[in-house]
């Protein structure tokens, strides 16, 4: 089964889609991530099952669509996440409507949630941001902390790191900040699977990243 939830109220939307994985999870359903920092083989991986055998799975997607060459893949998987036993969560901020619209097609329940437009987002999980842009660590610091408050997950908050360093990368002239960049994004899409091989959870790793260099 597959379940869609988009908006541009990262928050929102993720702590619903966590609160209907939780509720999946009865019976200790075992959890797998999926973003566009990964890659094209974890993808496969996480969208096939172990065959007849395998116990019942539960797999969150999270901007797959934001990805070219995931994108094509996913499309092409949406008939059989409708009809799989397992469950399919997709977060994707702000498809097209034609891609909204495709994956609505296939999803057993769709949820939107957009932020209302403010004039200051310094109080959002997007402070992060402006904080990780600017290379300030004690903002930085201090927003990682009061999200990690606020119950934002990990996952949400590496998200929004890992888009604010492909959106420098985009807007930046000067050599010096796409070099930055390039380092930011190479070390956020390493972030997840060095917390893996350490066995250690996201939210660690991503406090030695906050702490480390920018």
């Amino acid at each position: 089964m597959l379940y869609l939830y988009t908006g541009t109220d990262r928050t929102k939307a993720r702590t619903a889609m966590q609160a209907a994985v939780a509720h999946a999870q009865k019976g200790g359903v075992s959890i797998t991530r999926i973003n566009d920092a990964n890659t094209l083989d974890d993808l496969a991986a996480a969208l096939h099952s172990g065959g007849m055998f395998a116990t019942e799975r539960i797999v969150v997607l999270e901007n797959v669509f934001e990805n070219d060459e995931m994108r094509e893949v996913l499309r092409a998987e949406l008939p059989t996440l409708k009809s799989s036993t397992d469950h399919f969560f997709l977060y994707e901020e702000k498809p097209d409507a034609a891609t909204r619209k495709l994956i609505e097609k296939y999803a057993e329940k769709s949820e939107r949630y957009d932020a209302a437009k403010k004039a200051d987002g310094g109080t959002t999980i997007f402070a992060l941001a402006n904080a990780l842009r600017a290379g300030n660590k004690k903002a930085l610091w201090v927003g990682y902390q009061r999200e990690l408050l606020n119950d934002a997950a990990p996952e949400a908050i590496h998200g929004v790191l890992f888009w604010a360093a492909k959106d420098m990368l985009l807007k930046s002239s000067a050599v010096v900040d796409k070099t930055r960049a390039k380092k930011l994004i190479a070390s956020l899409t390493e972030l997840p699977h060095e917390a893996r091989r350490r066995g250690e959870d996201l939210e660690y790793a991503l406090e030695r990243f906050v702490l480390g260099k920018l």
